[in-house]
Formats: structure tokens, C-alpha cells, sequence
């Protein structure tokens, strides 16, 4: 379909020969109820209407395909002096409301005009668009979705079940085949408003063939089953089926501007658009919104989803709402027979805010559930940040350097956590992770980012650009940190940050000034043996007793290896590398990237360290 159709405009190609004249005549016969601007004129001689320009179009719904419009048009009237004593004429303007009905699907060759009226300013309720798409607000997605059912599938508001889109399809008299429509699943469902002759792919024969195609005709590709799941085969039909429901009149008002048009086809396509929605866009957007609220009704859907947390958290054991989040979202998606994603978002829909920290996945890898307190996170905010964003801000962002490097905030789980035992831990493999506290208080602990869509492509919706970060997702971010302090109280944080920097800095003040001195203090502080230190590192132990016992001088790499075995806040490693003899050189990207390290991933393993500097492309350590 063409992005943007105008009926105004079609309604002044076709229909002006037919306004014109029901114009001319109402002003002919009511000019005296009109408000017509006579400044010159003494006495009203001759009435007439001397030209007429259609404004806009304001159209209403009506059953099936036929439709009632306004036309408003601007009449330029011309008035002649009454009073022979007086030679004058006058123009004045008059805006009038011409209604009209007539039947989409007999190309509105039944077109009539029911009345004329003069047009009254003011806000009017607009159900279809100028391309004749609904006006659907996000406010009203679930009643809209509520309307649906209880026309096509009512038993689905009355207790929880998974809708069957085969069934739906067939009670809105639609048929839906299952067949390849193109060799690449670059579209994965379409739908047939008119009969036709379409080509699709024949995986057999490796090319396009021709079939004839019958209207209400869904057609899916089976690649779907494989390449996404049921759940994303059934939201098609679903979708295809709003298609059907919502926008037949706008593809009526295609057909008249395009008598080869057939069918409405739905891409496959990653990002968010640039730009100015058209018409296609807004119907694309509003068979995605209705298409999970109908196959998952608001109100059903939270009594399914507060009997699963009943059920898991007996199951469990635990009253946190966070520890049975994911596996009640995973439930709710086999259940409804929707994606895992779309059960998530519905469960946020449902005011479990405790869902947006579920399932999300940085960098190609799961994130573990967290939680925190509801209103913490403003629109398109997050805590959670990929590692590579998480080196850049740490040595661009002013406003984190100072929080990075005085050892404040670590870099863990994916998160700047406050670097506090309250919030991190190791757990048994020695890995550092945050605290089952933090995980549940985030709002506490951890530092908040703004999030963005990436150059190319814009913010479309909340869901689209905050929540769908899975392991699948093609939306790519721009995240920086925004000033997002925590929401604990700052007295409480002003403590714990006061705990962990006075600690640093006593060690600070008692380390020596040479690089043996400095390592025996610090590694003999920690309790640290040589084997245990060598094992963190990776290195010889023996080499790395010769290194600490200045019985060789080592390399910058050796130094920071030792530092990250330490585990030891960035202060403490800045003073050992100073009294090294090497320095860390910022113009050169590995070791900016070292850097990052030392500052917000020092309490990692090495071998994570290692694993994530050779996925960022830098030189191992």
C-alpha cells in the first residue's frame, strides 16, 4: 500500500462537479440565515455564490464499508446593493458543512448529500483519519481490544484461555493458508482484501510462480513455525485479522487510487522509522498494539497471571515477587500462546513494573532478574548497560569519571552498582555479583542511564525502546549517563560511600613509596598468597615472585594484571603503577580500555576480564 492516500483529495477530484452546484443553491435559498460580512452594503440586493474551495474532509464510521463525511468548504459569496441610490457589490466568505454518505465497496458510486449546514468551529470527534485508518489512542488499545473480542470472541473475557486465531479467522469469515511467501521470511504474513493473481515463492522450484488468490485470504509462511515460534505464527494471524477489522475502508480509498491493489503484506523489519508516521505506518502500529491485548484481555490476563504467582511462589518458597517474575512470564506466554517478550510487556502493561528487569539481555547475554521500587525509572531510562557503553562513559562522562575512579561504583552484572558489601558479593566460583539485596533494591544501589535509540532510527513507544532488549532484538541503543542518582536516602549513601573511601584512602596513606613495598602491603592486607594470586592472574607464580620481590622489573602488563588480582580499588592500583616506572597512556585505546578495567572491573575473574577485552577487539592482557 501507498504510505499516505487523502479522501479530501479524492473527494475533490471526483466529487466537486456534485458539491458546487448543492452549494450554490443552499446559499441562493438560505443566505439570510447566513452570518455574511456586509461592510459597504446598505440594502441586500442579489445573493450568490462566486466560488467554493473544499478545506477538509472530516469522515465517520459506519457499518461495513460505507461511511459519512463532512466536506467543508469556504463559499466566496458576492452581493449586490438593493438600493438604486447606492451603486455597490460585496464579497464575503462563508465556511459550510456539507454532509454526505456513501458505500466504499460500491466505489461510492451511491454517493448522496444528506444536508448543508453552516460549520460550527470546535472540536469534533473524528473516528477515521483523512486516509480513512480509525483514530485508536494508546489509551484506549484495551477497550478497543475489549470491543473486539466481544464482537468476534467473546468467551475470552469471561475466563482465561489462549485464543485460537484459526477460530477467530474463521468467525470473521477470513480463511488462512499456510505457504511460502518469499524464500527469505521477508514478509511472514499477508492478507487479501480483493481476489487477485499474487506470486510467492516455491521453495521446490526456487523461484516465483503465479497463483490465484481468493479476498479474505490470510496467507502465513510456514518459516515462521521455524525461524520465530508459534506464538509469533499466532499474533500474525491475530494481526491480520485487526487488518481486516480496522482497515478495510483505508484500503478501499488504496483501490481507488490504485485498482491493481490486493493486499496489506506484513515485513519483517528491525529499528524503529525515521520520521513522520503515514498511514501504513499507523495501521502497522495499531495491529501490533491490538494483537497481544486481544489474545491476552487485560482483565483475564491478570487473574491467570496472580493465580501463576500464587503458584510459583508456594512452588519456590519465597514471597519476592522478583524470584518468580521469569518463570511466570515463561507460563503466561505457553499459556496465551504468545512470545515470551510479549507476555513480558503485558505484565508491565498489568502494572508489575517488576517485569521490566526480566529477561533482558546486554550484549548477547542474560542479565538476572532485578527489581526496584515502582516510579524509580522515568520513560526510556534503564539500569542496565552494555559493557563497551560502560567503558566509554566511565572515561567520557564528567559527571561518572569521579564516581568510576574513586572506586564508588563497580562495574557488575551489567550494572555501576555502589561499591558496597551490602550490594556486591562473590559467589561460590569467586565471581562478583551483585547481592539478592541489590537485586531487589536497585533503585538503592545502582546508577541510572538515559537510553536512546540509535542515529538512524527514532523513539517510536515506551515498550519498543525500553523493554524489547532480548536475546533476538535488532533495536540498537545510545546510552549515557544522565545525572540518574539512586533513591536512597542521601544520608544513607553519603555512610556507605564513607565507609569504603576511608578505608581506601587509610591503606592509601600507609602504602610506601616504591612498587615492592606497595604490592607486599597490599597482597599480605588482602591475605592473598602468592598461589592463590597466581591463579587469579594467570600467571607464573614464580615469575610472579620474582616481579613482586623486585627481583625483575615485569611489564605495564604484568603490573596491571597483579592489580586486577588484587582486587583493589582504582586508587590503590593508580598508586602501584605510578611507582612501577610505567604509565598508562590515554591516547592509546588498549590502554584506555585497561583503564576501564582497573576502575570499574576490578573485582571481576580474570578470565572474564581476558573474555571481554578480547570481544571488544583489544589487545589480552
Amino acid at each position: 500500500m501507498a504510505g499516505n492516500r487523502s479522501f479530501t483529495d479524492y473527494v475533490r477530484s471526483r466529487f466537486l462537479d456534485d458539491l458546487y452546484p448543492a452549494a450554490e443553491e443552499y446559499v441562493e435559498q438560505n443566505w439570510e440565515g447566513l452570518d455574511l460580512d456586509l461592510r459597504n452594503i446598505h440594502q441586500v440586493g442579489e445573493v450568490a455564490m462566486s466560488d467554493m474551495t473544499i478545506k477538509f474532509v472530516s469522515v465517520s464510521d459506519l457499518p461495513d464499508l460505507k461511511i459519512e463525511f463532512d466536506v467543508v468548504v469556504d463559499a466566496e459569496i458576492g452581493v449586490t446593493e438593493g438600493d438604486y441610490h447606492y451603486d455597490e457589490y460585496d464579497i464575503c466568505n462563508q465556511w459550510l458543512s456539507i454532509r454526505c454518505t456513501g458505500d466504499l465497496a460500491s466505489n461510492l458510486d451511491d454517493f448522496h448529500i444528506i444536508s448543508i449546514t453552516p460549520y460550527q468551529k470546535g472540536k469534533k470527534p473524528k473516528p477515521l483519519s483523512d486516509a480513512l485508518v480509525p483514530y485508536i489512542y494508546k489509551d484506549d488499545l484495551d477497550k478497543v481490544a475489549v470491543d473486539f473480542l466481544r464482537k468476534y470472541y467473546p468467551e475470552a473475557l469471561k475466563t482465561p484461555m489462549p485464543l485460537d486465531p484459526s477460530k477467530l479467522a474463521e468467525r470473521m469469515g477470513l480463511k488462512v493458508e499456510v505457504r511460502d511467501i518469499t524464500e527469505d521470511l521477508s514478509i511472514f504474513g499477508q492478507i487479501y482484501f480483493h481476489d487477485a493473481e499474487a506470486e510467492f515463492y516455491d521453495s521446490e522450484a526456487d523461484e516465483l510462480v503465479k497463483t490465484s488468490v481468493k479476498a479474505k485470504t490470510i496467507f502465513v509462511d510456514p518459516k515462521a513455525y521455524f525461524m520465530r515460534n508459534l506464538g509469533a505464527v499466532n499474533n500474525t494471524i491475530v494481526h491480520e485479522c485487526i487488518h481486516w477489522d480496522k482497515h478495510r475502508k483505508a484500503f478501499e480509498l488504496e483501490r481507488m487510487y490504485n485498482a491493481s491493489a490486493s493486499r496489506i503484506r506484513c515485513e519483517t523489519v528491525g529499528g524503529i522509522k525515521d520520521g513522520e508516521k503515514d498511514a501504513t505506518d499507523w495501521m502497522e502500529w495499531q495491529a501490533n498494539s491490538l494483537a497481544p491485548r486481544i489474545q491476552m484481555p487485560l482483565g483475564m490476563f491478570k487473574t491467570k497471571a496472580f493465580e501463576l504467582i500464587k503458584q510459583f511462589q508456594r512452588e519456590l518458597g519465597t514471597n519476592e515477587l522478583i524470584d518468580v517474575m521469569e518463570p511466570v512470564i515463561e507460563a503466561l506466554g505457553i499459556f496465551f500462546c504468545v512470545s515470551r517478550q510479549a507476555a513480558k510487556i503485558r505484565m508491565v502493561d498489568a502494572g508489575y513494573e517488576e517485569a521490566i528487569g526480566t529477561f533482558t539481555y546486554i550484549d548477547g547475554r542474560y542479565v538476572k532478574p532485578h527489581s526496584f521500587k515502582k516510579g524509580a525509572l522515568l520513560k526510556n531510562q534503564t539500569f542496565s548497560i552494555g559493557a563497551e557503553d560502560a567503558a566509554i562513559q566511565s572515561i567520557t562522562n564528567p559527571d561518572l569519571i569521579p564516581l568510576v575512579k574513586d572506586g564508588s561504583y563497580l562495574y557488575v552484572d551489567a550494572h555501576f552498582v555502589l561499591n558496597h558489601p551490602k550490594y556486591v558479593a562473590q559467589n561460590i566460583f569467586g565471581e562478583t555479583e551483585l547481592t539478592d539485596y541489590a537485586r531487589t533494591h536497585m533503585e538503592e544501589c545502582c546508577l541510572v542511564f538515559d537510553l536512546s535509540v540509535r542515529a538512524g532510527v527514532r523513539e517510536r513507544y515506551h515498550t519498543e525502546c525500553f523493554l524489547n532488549r532480548d536475546e533476538t532484538s535488532l533495536i540498537r541503543f545510545e546510552i549515557a549517563y544522565g545525572q540518574g542518582y539512586q533513591h536512597a536516602s542521601p544520608e544513607k549513601q553519603r555512610k556507605l560511600l564513607a565507609d569504603t573511601i576511608a578505608e581506601t584512602q587509610r591503606v592509601l596513606n600507609e602504602l610506601p613509596n616504591n612498587l615492592v613495598g606497595s604490592l607486599q602491603m597490599v597482597r599480605k592486607w588482602k591475605n592473598v598468597t602468592y598461589a592463590e594470586l597466581a591463579e587469579r592472574t594467570l600467571l607464573n607464580e614464580r615469575t610472579l615472585r620474582r616481579v613482586m620481590n623486585g627481583e625483575e622489573g615485569g611489564s605495564l602488563n604484568t603490573i596491571i594484571l597483579i592489580c586486577l588480582g588484587l582486587h583493589r580499588p582504582p586508587p590503590i592500583s593508580r598508586h602501584i603503577i605510578s611507582k612501577s616506572g610505567f604509565s598508562l597512556k590515554y591516547s592509546n585505546n588498549d590502554h584506555a580500555w585497561y583503564d576501564h578495567m582497573l576502575q570499574s572491573r576490578y573485582a571481576h575473574k580474570m578470565d572474564e576480564n581476558r573474555k571481554f577485552l578480547q570481544e571488544h577487539g583489544i589487545t589480552p592482557l
